[in-house]
């Protein structure tokens, strides 16, 4: 797949991510906005008949004043007293009737009776005509005068938990005439005792948009009830919690697979090219040694060579050489394919380590002085013997020091050291060769991966080698290191226990 398409891809999975993500956040903004609206229906509601209660309560009060007071007496007895003063004309109250009965009958006569501001202006209303017979009647009470505190508490407790509001609230009774509040929360403010703006909370309270007129039949209201409540956004949130975190665990994991599925389809295409490099490698390198092995055959089969004795076992050696070479390079990638099984067993003996890394070294010095470089030992471990597998670590060690001579293109300088350290050894192989960028020192121990090595185009291998260490290392539960820069060489930094702990 090429990156056009890869990219496609990636444009099309973003734009579908971007819109559910979109979406699961429209649909919660919309549920928000729903709970707030129905929120606020509830709590003008609750407050409508907390209002209407209050209403109701004055006016059965008013009533059981009239049923004791002058009513009742004009009721019993009759029309000894006359009619019912013009302003209660209007109603059909039955004559010689007890205080209670005419309450019962009032409260009847006024069920049905519309008090909107269009039909209170009628003079023949009954509701008005009874209302303003009470108040020409008997002096207008104050407004605190009319209300209990602690029983308007409990009817906004009441009318906000029929709501289904049950999260804490303040309130305050605002006075017109006082232009302060006369009530606040479930205690009456004493006028004067302390500043408006002392009181804690006030001015929540007063800027709350949940407020209602008290008593709007006496045009104009005597007061505002007015609510706030301190914990509303956590209320509203309180039902959508587990719609979020829900909304909010599915969009991680559709993120989460997406950024993986990105990851993964580069990392394969990485993983193809780098087999595509490995395969042309691998096809380079098996079809020099066939190509010299058919040219050393055809020179055997020459009568002139043939003849000639030290020229068949030059070229004899030649073919057994190139045939070695072939093998080598077979062996490896049979030894990564069981790697990649964990098809191996590893057979513990004693090793010396220094007697290994100084046949190492004199096996690469050949290669090394033929660049005019040189190998140096620093061979300072007092205990260089460690339980290990002798052919695996001289592998070890041969692949580094190949590699350290395959990325010195000129004059290579290679150091070897070991010390001890804790409860093994530690080997150090150091170079000055090219060197390695961050970017590359993540990646060297990934199968296939070879170093970039710009103009130097005679670096060969598989990518398989520094694989096999890291493999082999953590094998004998060792482990390996790197530090490198860029035109400041490389150092590979090996540890191995003295003891395979079972």
């Amino acid at each position: 797949m090429n990156k056009k398409a890869i990219w496609a891809i990636i444009g099309l999975m973003s734009a579908a991510v971007i819109g559910v993500v979109w979406l699961q956040m429209d649909l919660i903004r919309t549920a928000i906005k729903v709970n707030e609206e129905e929120f606020d229906k509830n709590v003008y509601s609750a407050l409508s008949e907390v209002a209407a209660s209050l209403v109701y309560e004055q006016r059965r009060q008013a009533f059981r004043m009239w049923g004791n007071g002058f009513v009742t007496n004009y009721m019993e007895r009759g029309e000894e007293m006359g009619p019912l003063p013009e302003h209660a004309s209007g109603l059909s109250l039955p004559l010689r009737t007890s205080g209670k009965d005419m309450l019962d009958q009032l409260l009847k006569e006024l069920a049905g009776v519309c008090t909107c501001k269009n039909c209170l202006s009628d003079p023949s209303n009954p509701y008005r005509q009874l209302l303003t017979f009470y108040t020409q009647s008997m002096p207008a009470l104050p407004l605190e005068e009319r209300i209990n505190p602690r029983h308007l508490y409990t009817l906004l407790s009441q009318e906000l938990a029929n709501k289904g509001i049950d999260t804490e609230f303040n309130y305050g009774v605002y006075s017109r005439a006082k232009k302060s509040f006369v009530v606040f929360n479930d205690h009456y403010v004493v006028e004067d005792a302390q500043p408006k703006e002392v009181l804690p909370g006030y001015r929540t309270i007063f800027n709350s948009r949940y407020r209602v007129h008290l008593f709007p039949e006496e045009m104009p209201s005597p007061g505002l009830l007015m609510i706030h409540f301190p914990s509303r956004g956590s209320f509203l949130w309180r039902s959508l919690w587990l719609n979020f975190l829900g909304s909010m665990l599915f969009t991680s994991i559709i993120l989460f697979s997406f950024g993986y599925t990105i990851y993964v389809i580069f990392r394969q295409k990485k993983l193809s090219e780098m087999k595509t490099d490995f395969i042309n490698n691998m096809t380079h390198e098996f079809k020099t040694p066939i190509a010299t092995i058919s040219l050393a055959v055809d020179s055997i089969n020459s009568p002139l060579v043939a003849s000639d004795e030290d020229k068949v076992r030059r070229f004899a050696g030649i073919i057994q050489q190139e045939n070695q070479r072939m093998n080598n390079q077979v062996e490896k990638v049979l030894q990564m394919a069981l790697l990649d099984r964990k098809d191996f067993s590893l057979k513990y003996t004693s090793v010396d380590l220094h007697e290994l890394i100084r046949q190492a070294a004199e096996n690469i010095t050949l290669q090394v002085e033929k660049k005019e470089g040189q190998v140096q030992l620093d061979l300072q471990a007092a205990q260089p013997m460690v339980e290990a597998d002798l052919t695996h670590v001289s592998n070890i060690l041969n692949n580094l020091l190949d590699n350290a001579n395959k990325y010195s293109p000129e004059q290579p300088e290679i150091t070897i050291s070991t010390r001890d350290r804790g409860k093994g050894v530690e080997v150090a192989v150091k170079d000055q060769g090219i060197g390695m960028s961050k970017e590359a020192r993540k990646q060297i121990f990934d199968k296939f991966y070879r170093v970039p090595t710009g103009n130097l185009h005679d670096v060969k291998g598989f990518g398989l080698g520094l694989s096999y260490v890291k493999a082999m290392m953590i094998a004998h539960k060792g482990y390996i290191e790197v530090k490198s820069e860029p035109g400041k060489g490389s150092m590979f930094i090996l540890f191995f226990p003295h003891r395979q702990e079972p």
